[in-house]
């Protein structure tokens, strides 16, 4: 799969992408990570990519030619691409969409900068992001925490293929609910003691007991997200 991030700053991903599962399948050639200046792409000698908006406001704003010039400049026109930029007004992303994502073969991240985009920019695109309700100063974490979650759902990039069949907001017969609490060694510690069901070795009862422990702490923290019922 293919990455192009579309940038006015590209040094700030230096490496980020180099170390871990995603340099490892950069390494491998599972993933290429392609940075585009979009300073490269702007007008005049001066290289101007925004301007003041139209109806007065504060500060300044993408202008909608210099970006559709660049996201054609990586547009390759096959196999099965999308363009998305990251705009705090956009959907709010989610599991269900980086598995959408990590099912593509190129995707273009376009990163906003200053008081956002040209609004008609988002008739050149396929997907306007955001990665939650509150505003950064750019859309370079945006893309890092797009790329770095749709990276470990591409075939063959974690060792284990199960690796993310069972955990946060992955698809489940209660839908997509919070991962159970895990433990690990030492057993005990200052009277804090590992569940003892985990211990048994009952594999029933274990399965039985994480089940319950996904849709109590899904209860408890994220009262938003909706349970299902498995019809029977």
């Amino acid at each position: 799969m293919k990455f192009s991030i579309v940038t006015l700053f590209p040094e700030i991903f230096s490496g980020v992408f180099e170390h871990s599962i995603i340099g490892r399948a950069v390494k491998e050639s599972r993933v290429q990570i392609n940075l585009v200046n979009l300073r490269d792409f702007g007008i005049g000698p001066h290289k101007i990519v925004d301007d003041k908006p139209y109806g007065g406001g504060t500060g300044m704003v993408l202008r909608v030619d210099v970006l559709n010039s660049a996201i054609n400049s990586v547009k390759e026109n096959e196999g099965n691409e999308k363009v998305a930029i990251l705009d705090a007004r956009g959907e709010v992303y989610s599991q269900k969409i980086a598995e959408d994502f990590s099912k593509l073969d190129h995707l273009i991240l376009i990163c906003g900068r200053y008081e956002g985009f040209d609004e008609r920019i988002k008739e050149f695109v396929d997907f306007s992001i955001s990665i939650g309700d509150y505003v950064l100063t750019g859309g370079e974490i945006p893309a890092m925490s797009i790329v770095d979650s749709t990276v470990r759902l591409i075939p063959g990039v974690l060792s284990k293929d199960d690796a993310t069949v069972n955990e946060s907001f992955s698809q489940s017969e209660h839908g997509r609910i919070l991962e159970h609490p895990q433990y690990t060694r030492p057993e005990n510690y200052e009277d804090l003691r590992v569940p003892e069901v985990l211990l048994s070795g009952h594999a029933a009862n274990i399965s039985n007991y994480k089940s319950e422990e996904s849709l109590r702490v899904t209860s408890k923290n994220r009262k938003d997200i909706k349970v299902t019922t498995p019809s029977k």
